[in-house]
Parts: structure tokens; C-alpha cells; sequence
């Protein structure tokens, strides 16, 4: 079974040439930065070395503690793919100058950010307008603080009758609502693991992604060179979606390989794939990621940041560090 898998990834990577073979003066090598602890359907493929073989060239894969080292190993061309990168990272990196393309959407993961009503608030979605004139934690000028206004503007709260408490970080949130300070935090990560024990969400995170609220990893690449070499960035992004096809088809024999690459345990790797979700190449395109929601996203969020003294400067436009042509 496991060859098996194997084969049909190459399979499906191998609909295009390997990337040595596309025309002279190529790579004998490239580097990809990925996070450890982080899995991804595409590690199959890494523990495997598909990647090497549907490429012609030797991939080595450099972990990366965040999304801004990757971004400083692609500007001094120590990085030609960064895979699942964080969307801020990305957003920051060509907001500041950075020559960087966003080719595809690594991981999405709704649930990793979210607003945690206490249990004994009294409130729910439906009642959401008791939240006026309630005390609200959030770390300011936070992605967490920007999602919060948008659901509340969703749901028909006037957000300037909410009382904000600005806190400094996600770990002072969670004990803002441990402590009864507030009726609701909201934090990402570890934080609103420790808050989820104390409440229950406002909205899912699915329902607050319906609305175009999305938390994303990006796969990202150096704009100079997919110019230069977009062969191999084309077979890099077929093994991806060969490799996430499997996985929406027969997950199980991928789950060790994944670990192994991963540096998790299968039980861990399992957990956490169940909060992931990785689209296929049509709805990356689609109008709901990329093609649409994705450019005008980032530009948003990117107006929030500055406006909160996060980010210096906001481009025109980030459609053009955004492109589909890779996706097929």
C-alpha cells in the first residue's frame, strides 16, 4: 500500500517534465523552508523524496522557528520556497520592500484563532448585542483584535459600546478571562487552548471563515526566482496537490511518514491535521481564496496593522505578489 502511494504521487507530480531537463544552467539543488511540529500531507512526499525525483535536483529542507527567518533566508537567497508560511509574515515581508510571490495556500487552520465567551457570560451568537457595554480582551493591533471587529461587525454589535481591554499579549488575554476580568478573549494558539477551557466560542471557526475571515499558511517563493525557474516551482506545487489529493483519498499509510518528517508523534500528527484543512488547487483559485478573498484580505488586514502602529507602510495593492499560474 505504501508503494503504492508512493507511486501515484510521483504519478501525478510527473505530468510535467522534471525540472533539470527544462533547459540549461539549472539547480543541481534547492532549499525549502518548512516548520517543525507543523504537518502537512506534502511531508509525505519530503520523507520520501518525491520532491527530488519530480524535480531533477536535490531538495533539502531547512526548518525555520518563523514565518520573518524565512523571510530574511529569502532575501539573501539562502530560501527558494518557503512552505507554509504564515500569511502575516508574507503580508509584512512585501509591505516592506520584499520581492516575494504568494504561489499557493499551504494550510488553512480555522479554528487556531477565536473569541471565547466565559461560561456564566450569559451570551451567544444570537445575543451577541449584550456584549455592549461588556469588557472584551484582546492583545491590540493583533490579528486577533482585527478578527474580533469584523465579527462584531458581523454580527451587529456596535464595537464602540464593547470595552476593549488592550492587553500585551495572548498569555495576559487568557488570564484576563481566567481571572473574571471580562465575559470574552480572544487569543490564538496556546492561549486560546487555555481559554477553550473556560468557555465556549462566539462563533466557530469555520462560521467566522465562511464570512472571508481566513487563517492561512502561504507557500511563498522569491519573485526572481519562479521568473527564472518556473518549471521547478510548477512541479514543487503538482507534488503538493498530488500529495493532498492522497491524503483526502486514504489519509492512514501517509500518517507515520508525516510524523517521521515532522518530528511528531502519529497520535500528534493526527490531532493536529484534524484542525487543518488543505484546498485543492481549483479552490485555492477560486473567488472564496486567492482569486478574490485572499488580495483584498491582505490589503485589510494590512491597513488594520498600520493603522495600530504594527506596519510602516501599506502598498496599493498586493495583487501582484499574488498569483494562480501554478495552480492546475
Amino acid at each position: 500500500m505504501k508503494q503504492g502511494i508512493i507511486l501515484l504521487v510521483v504519478a501525478c507530480a510527473g505530468l510535467v517534465m522534471p525540472a533539470g531537463a527544462a533547459a540549461d544552467h539549472q539547480p543541481t539543488e534547492i532549499s525549502v523552508g518548512y516548520f517543525q511540529q507543523w504537518p502537512t500531507p506534502a511531508q509525505f512526499a519530503q520523507a520520501k523524496q518525491t520532491f527530488d525525483s519530480a524535480l531533477g535536483l536535490k531538495v533539502n529542507w531547512l526548518p525555520f522557528a518563523s514565518g520573518n527567518e524565512m523571510n530574511a533566508a529569502m532575501a539573501d537567497n539562502r530560501l527558494q520556497i518557503a512552505y507554509a508560511q504564515g500569511h502575516v509574515p508574507f503580508l509584512v515581508g512585501v509591505s516592506q520592500g520584499l520581492d516575494l510571490t504568494m504561489v499557493g495556500i499551504a494550510v488553512g487552520y480555522p479554528e487556531h484563532d477565536n473569541c471565547i465567551l466565559r461560561d456564566d457570560a450569559g451570551i451567544n451568537r444570537d445575543s451577541a448585542a449584550l456584549l455592549e457595554g461588556r469588557k472584551v480582551a484582546v492583545q491590540a493591533g493583533s490579528v486577533s483584535h482585527y478578527r474580533l471587529l469584523k465579527v462584531l461587525q458581523h454580527l451587529e454589535v456596535d464595537h464602540s459600546r464593547v470595552e476593549i481591554v488592550a492587553t500585551a499579549d495572548d498569555t495576559a488575554t487568557a488570564s484576563a478571562l481566567q481571572q473574571g476580568e471580562v465575559v470574552m478573549a480572544c487569543a490564538g494558539g496556546g492561549a486560546l487552548r487555555a481559554l477553550a477551557t473556560l468557555g465556549k466560542p462566539l462563533m466557530t471557526g469555520d462560521e467566522i471563515e465562511a464570512i472571508g475571515l481566513r487563517l492561512f499558511d502561504t507557500v511563498t517563493v522569491p519573485t526572481a526566482f519562479m521568473q527564472q525557474y518556473p518549471e521547478i516551482v510548477q512541479a514543487f506545487m503538482d507534488v503538493v496537490e498530488a500529495s493532498n489529493q492522497q491524503w483526502r483519498m486514504n489519509p492512514d499509510p501517509m500518517r507515520a511518514a508525516i510524523a517521521r518528517a515532522a518530528q511528531m508523534s502519529r497520535e500528534g500528527v493526527t490531532r493536529a491535521l484534524e484542525d487543518f484543512s488543505f484546498p485543492s488547487s481549483e479552490e485555492q483559485k477560486s473567488a472564496s481564496w486567492m482569486g478574490q478573498v485572499v488580495p483584498a484580505y491582505s490589503k485589510e488586514l494590512a491597513e488594520f496593522f498600520k493603522a495600530h502602529g504594527q506596519l510602516g507602510k501599506v502598498l496599493e495593492s498586493y495583487d501582484s505578489f499574488i498569483t494562480t499560474r501554478f495552480l492546475r
